[in-house]
């Protein structure tokens, strides 16, 4: 072998351990040979061979590949995602590609008021899409139609908000295609006609776009939709001023209390509100199928329209000035409104103040009206809550909160009308008719919910309690209402028909047991409290889950014996399908064939493990294990833990069971069931409980119990055979990383690395709380302290992969969080390796991102805790088996609903009437 080839893999392979740098713009090759002066007198055969060598190390710099085994499994075809018309008859299914490529994500975005926003298309930066649209037909017997493709748009159109007409004739959507120089296109709003298939843009004018930072667009009727779009009259966007006007200043000379959380991308000056301004101000206007186009009210910052059920008003809410620098836009001065369908407005409802000074204790609210919604049984009746406790959840006051209703016209001065008084903080209300409501409330202190059963409109009729139990008792959670649409499009609470009198509704549940989720479907008397169970799903193979009802075409209660439900169906091999229930024989009917997403696992282990840690505390986990493993052969297994850390109040409700031990396996892109793939055994989610009981709080003894759980999960595991002791490696996401750099440093006995992505590591970086502690760095010091892995980088020994995203807008989570971690641990000569992945927020999106996130998981499993190795100065054989991929390279768009960082299960890929129900 050469001097040369050896000088060359050296390289290699010394790059290769560096931390990845943020890619600011294409490298260029040199000019020359780095390190030379311009006239060198080094011959051109050496000057040559220097400069193969320096191309090669910046090669080995680039983004990486994991093993093909990973590779094929987040390459695998997303499935579409579906969405049943109005009337249950067509489903949509909305096509998606698998990951973007990185380019998408290096476009420019400005960073507004906590808003990431692409200038070129004027709507949120990093959308995800959808690439096409079939439609089906739900035939009689249940089975599929043949597919008819949407068409007409432009090829390779991204399209956006896909939302079905009221009479379910029509769809609308947003289509963006890119430009030539590679930036977002503008959005353009289309419609389709269901029947045929052929789309075409509302607007006549090309000169009209959707202004899509906050609402879009939604159906009036049939055939109009009001739309938010881009001023005609906006000119180009501002210019930052070269020479400042003056200082910037925050003054609080009124000693107010402000206590806000580390919330980012936050305005900085007058020029960021002015652009704010600039992208997020909306013309709204009325566009019908005839191309009649008439603008109404002036331009503004709108974040939502609602029109009333029966389409005759509209409530406008928008955002104003003053602005903030300490607090996003959900805080900006809020101001409703009510105006008839044409524009002409009728009335304020109310105009809020800037909301700086919402204490941090979890329950507090901002003050004055919130919640404000149309009442889905009635015509054009308004709802809302307003607190009574000034938003801080520390005041103790009775009652806490007040439910109003009133008119959209008062008539006579007539006044808002009471129709609750709470003593814990509203929670929502699920309307049926006049005659009942269930009105919520939950307090998150004490983990207290109850559930109000009301009779709206009739007086003489007194509020009883229908629940009362702790929102940490799964065991006892009898399961919420189902819904049937109404013929103004809303949704309520379905009556279910039976030959008695009586009143009865359906509870949909997940049926948690000590056994695993068994999730059901209850007639429940809403008199009586009396229940029967009416499907139940099958617990000794399969997990099964109601989904939607199916049979809500009339108005008025609906017969028992013409229900008729969707239902998903899945097991520990076989991935999730749905299915039609149909009463009264219960006929089942399948209505999707979905091929297994990744075959080569199908045959994986998976098991819903139990054991208690040394206090008494019952713990579950989910183990996996490779396809074809035989322990009594193969012996014990290198083991990834990969959990996180939830809080309680009670024992009891921390040891009780959760998921099911029949649900299909969602590997994602980023999961750690990936390994199954290498060899590995998993350990997914073991209950990590942080309890504080009674007025205990539960951080204080946070390290103590995180490791005695992280002990008896690694106890188990060993005890069973299948993780070799020295073997364990420990790993998570955002607080999940928290915890493992915790582990590192508070019970290095248990594991041989760890990998923490995202995390938060320094607890005086988040002095006005995190997670749930509501308490300040001033109020519980000790606590900060001890809980921050960084104060104990010190006692880090074990390697440890720490990994962020350069653009992280994560309250928390802020980038610098990894960047001063590992200076800490550098500076204690702890084995460790930082990746910071450029234009990555919070949850990484890109091909390229995640692709090299797999690779560096994978080498540092390989390298640390399959083989034990810990030394620096050469790397894993399968590092010089990868190349490097380009930071321009391919890929394909994000997949999932829009937003960032959602990771869908199969069974999330359900639409209804446009409505997510993830």
């Amino acid at each position: 072998m050469s001097s040369l080839t050896i000088l060359l893999q050296r390289a290699c392979l010394r790059f290769a351990l560096l931390p990845v740098p943020p890619l600011r713009a294409p490298l260029r090759p040199p000019r020359r040979p780095l390190g030379l002066p311009r006239r060198s007198a080094m011959s051109s055969s050496a000057a040559s061979r220097l400069s193969h060598i320096v191309a090669a190390a910046g090669a080995m710099m680039g983004y990486r590949l994991p093993p093909k085994e990973i590779q094929d499994i987040v390459d695998a075809p997303p499935l579409p995602v579906l969405s049943f018309s109005p009337s249950k008859d067509k489903i949509l299914f909305l096509k998606r590609r698998a990951l973007p490529p990185l380019s998408d994500l290096a476009k420019p975005e400005e960073k507004l008021a906590g808003v990431r926003i692409d200038g070129y298309s004027n709507t949120r930066s990093r959308m995800s899409f959808y690439t096409g649209i079939g439609i089906h037909k739900l035939m009689d017997d249940g089975t599929l139609g043949p597919e008819k493709v949407v068409h007409g748009y432009p090829e390779g159109a991204r399209i956006n908000f896909v939302t079905w007409s009221q009479d379910g004739r029509h769809l609308s959507f947003s289509v963006r295609v890119d430009e030539e120089d590679n930036t977002s296109g503008k959005l353009r709003l289309w419609i389709a006609d269901v029947e045929s298939g052929e789309a075409r843009p509302l607007f006549k004018s090309p000169e009209i776009y959707l202004n899509a930072i906050f609402d879009s667009f939604v159906w009036v009727n049939n055939s109009t939709l009001l739309v938010c779009t881009i001023p005609l009259s906006r000119g180009a966007p501002p210019q930052k001023p070269s020479v400042p006007s003056g200082p910037k200043i925050q003054s609080n000379e009124t000693s107010n209390v402000v206590q806000v959380r580390t919330f980012q991308d936050l305005l900085k000056d007058e020029y960021d509100a002015d652009l704010f301004d600039y992208y997020a101000t909306s013309q709204l206007v009325l566009a019908s199928f005839d191309g009649t186009v008439k603008p109404i009210g002036p331009p503004a910052v709108y974040t939502s329209i609602d029109p009333s059920p029966d389409d005759k008003y509209l409530m406008i809410s928008s955002i104003h000035r003053p602005y903030s620098y300490i607090v996003p836009c959900g805080r900006f001065p809020k101001k409703v409104e009510l105006w008839t369908v044409d524009g002409e407005f009728i009335r304020e409802l109310c105009d809020l103040p800037l909301a700086e000074d919402i204490p941090i204790a979890t329950s507090s609210v901002r003050k004055g009206k919130r919640s404000i919604y149309w009442r889905p049984d009635k015509p054009a009746m308004l709802y809302w809550v307003e607190t009574q406790d000034g938003g801080d959840a520390k005041v103790e006051v009775s009652p806490r909160d007040i439910v109003y209703m009133e008119n959209a016209e008062p008539i006579n001065g007539e006044q808002p009308e009471i129709l609750h008084k709470l003593d814990l903080r509203y929670a929502g209300t699920s309307w049926c008719d006049e005659s009942l409501a269930l009105v919520y409330e939950s307090w998150y202190k004490t983990r207290k919910t109850r559930t109000w059963v009301i009779s709206p409109d009739k007086k003489d009729v007194s509020p009883r309690i229908l629940f009362d139990r702790s929102s940490e008792d799964v065991y006892s959670d009898p399961g919420s209402p189902m819904l049937r649409r109404t013929a103004m499009g809303t949704y309520v609470i379905a009556k279910v028909k039976k030959q008695d009198e009586n009143t009865y509704i359906l509870l949909n549940g997940m049926g948690a047991t000590p056994e695993g989720n068994v999730p059901f479907l209850d007639l429940f008397d809403i008199n009586t409290g009396s229940k029967e169970r009416i499907w139940q799903s099958d617990k000794e193979k399969y997990y099964e889950t109601v989904v939607a009802l199916m049979s809500d075409k009339t108005d008025g209660e609906l017969p028992l014996e013409k229900l008729k439900i969707l239902t998903s169906k899945e097991s520990k091999t076989e991935n999730t399908q749905y299915y039609l229930q149909i009463w009264p024989e219960k006929k089942q009917v399948q209505i999707t064939d979905f091929p297994h997403p990744y075959p080569q696992l199908a045959s994986l282990y998976k098991e819903m493990i139990r054991y208690q840690r040394k206090d008494g505390v019952q713990l579950t986990a989910t183990l996996y294990l490779p396809p074809g493993y035989d322990p009594s052969q193969d012996g014990p297994l290198p083991c990834l833990v990969w959990s996180y850390p939830g809080e309680f109040k009670s024992k009891d409700a921390a040891g009780q069971v959760r998921g099911s031990p029949n649900e299909f396996p969602g590997i994602g892109a980023t999961s750690p069931l990936l390994w199954l793939a290498r060899g590995f055994a998993i350990l997914s989610g073991p209950t990590i409980p942080i309890i504080g009981e009674g007025d205990e709080e539960a951080n204080d003894r946070y390290v103590e119990q995180l490791v005695t759980s992280a002990e008896a999960a690694v106890e188990e595991v060993v005890r069973r055979g299948v993780a070799h002791p020295d073997k364990i490696a420990v790993g998570g996401h955002s607080y999940g990383a928290f915890m493992t750099a915790n582990l590192l440093a508070h019970a290095p006995h248990l594991f041989c690395c760890g990998i923490a992505r995202s995390g938060a590591y320094n607890r005086t970086l988040t002095p006005f709380g995190f997670q749930n502690e509501d308490r300040t760095l001033w109020e519980a010091t000790n606590t900060y302290v001890e809980m921050s892995p960084f104060m104990s980088a010190n006692k880090i020994k074990k390697p440890i992969l720490l990994i962020h995203g350069e653009q992280d807008n994560n309250s928390g989570t802020l980038t610098m969080q990894s960047d001063r971690f590992f200076n800490a641990l550098k500076g204690h000569g702890a084995l460790s390796r930082l990746v910071i992945l450029p234009f990555e927020s919070h949850g990484y999106s890109a091909r390229e991102s995640i692709m090299h996130v797999l690779w560096e998981t994978d080498r540092w499993l390989q390298k640390y805790c399959l083989s034990g190795s810990s030394k620096t100065d050469s790397d894993s054989v399968a590092d010089t088996e990868n190349k490097a991929v380009s930071a321009s390279g391919g890929g394909a768009p994000c997949e999932g609903p829009e937003a960032e960082g959602f990771s869908s299960m199969q069974r999330s890929l359900l639409w209804e009437d446009g409505l997510t129900t993830y």
